[in-house]
């Protein structure tokens, strides 16, 4: 055989490899998320958007039926291409998370939501491993270096690892396979209003909590999931915390809107300043990243969606932009609008935005 013979059937055998090479479900979410961000769009998501809205509870009693209602689908006729979900109390063994949604339904949320072609982030607002109390528990300051190796609350850390591992485990498509979804575990920890927060662990600690939950979940199986670093906006340290480029997938900002009207500009003006800085962050580290927190409650300003958001996201390549949830039983608590709601107009407006990505643009 000539040498130009087997160079040519290696380069055949080299592209026969690369056109039969099948993307895993991650590769496939990731791509979803970074073509998003090459175009100078993202997707839109909203918490808990399907359990429960401004007006209606789909909670209690639980159903054996998909969620499919919606303030977002009575809003715009589509669903967000983002769904948020918390495990707070799932390691505890409760059948509901903190916010009342039975884990059984989610799952099965998190199913559907996949087969519409949309991706769910879970965060996950822990109970206090070393009081009982919850995730806003910050009576003890050491809780961080008390349940790392060697600590006296390790075993009771990974008992609940195994709870989360378990459940994310559990999430398969048709075929068998592990759905992926974005893990945002310790987010705002640059905040001290959780027990992870700044002043409660050095920044080693967290580091070495980061590192080992992630080993310890990949050693259980865990391994399709995107993981998303989440400071909070307005501190300092972004990367005091970070854990490493191999422990992260996407570089996240969780910024809302305080001060009222008065507060736009100023609102406007950091959060896209943030967003830029984190940019420059994801580049340098070839991250993606995205506004995984954010909302005005009530929405008082008409206008936010086009006027504020829209802003903010302007001129940036975040891939996605999540809204906190709005909640059945506190009528002032919502971050989303619903029927009848005042910025549902301006809502329909940035929902036609060539910019913004919801279900039924996966899906085109």
């Amino acid at each position: 055989m000539t040498d130009i013979k087997k160079v040519f059937l290696l380069f055949a055998a080299g592209m026969f490899m690369v056109s039969c090479y099948t993307p895993s479900p991650k590769e496939k979410v990731m791509k979803i998320l970074q073509d998003a961000s090459d175009k100078g769009q993202f997707l839109f998501g909203h918490q808990d958007s399907y359990f429960y809205g401004h007006a209606w509870n789909d909670t209690v009693p639980m159903k054996d039926i998909y969620a499919v209602q919606s303030d977002i689908l009575e809003v715009c006729g589509d669903y967000p291409s983002i769904l948020g979900c918390d495990l707070g109390m799932i390691e505890s063994a409760s059948e509901r998370n903190l916010d009342g949604v039975p884990f059984e339904k989610m799952r099965r949320a998190i199913v559907r939501q996949h087969k519409m072609g949309g991706i769910t982030t879970l965060s996950w607002h822990a109970a206090n491993p070393v009081t009982g109390g919850n995730t806003w528990d910050i009576s003890c300051d050491t809780v961080v270096m008390s349940i790392l190796p060697g600590h006296k609350y390790h075993s009771r850390y990974n008992h609940w690892l195994d709870t989360v591992s378990e459940f994310i485990l559990s999430l398969k498509d048709d075929n068998g396979l592990q759905i992926p979804v974005i893990f945002r575990p310790f987010h705002e920890h640059t905040g001290s209003w959780f027990w992870w927060g700044e002043d409660f662990c050095k920044d080693e600690d967290y580091i070495a909590l980061w590192q080992y939950t992630y080993r310890y979940m990949t050693c259980k199986g865990v391994d399709g999931i995107l993981w998303a670093y989440s400071p909070a906006a307005g501190k300092p340290g972004y990367m005091n915390k970070y854990p490493g480029d191999k422990f992260t997938d996407i570089l996240g900002l969780d910024a809302y809107h305080y001060g009222g009207m008065e507060g736009k500009s100023a609102f406007i003006s950091s959060t896209h300043n943030e967003l830029k800085a984190i940019e420059a962050i994801a580049i340098e580290h070839k991250k993606l990243y995205a506004l995984t927190e954010t909302g005005f409650e009530t929405i008082p300003d008409s206008k936010w969606w086009t006027g504020a958001l829209s802003e903010i996201m302007k001129g940036t390549c975040a891939c996605y932009a999540l809204v906190w949830r709005n909640a059945w039983d506190r009528p002032n608590h919502y971050y989303a609008p619903f029927r009848g709601e005042s910025s549902a107009a301006d809502f329909i407006e940035f929902y036609n935005s060539p910019k913004t990505i919801f279900i039924k643009d996966l899906n085109r």
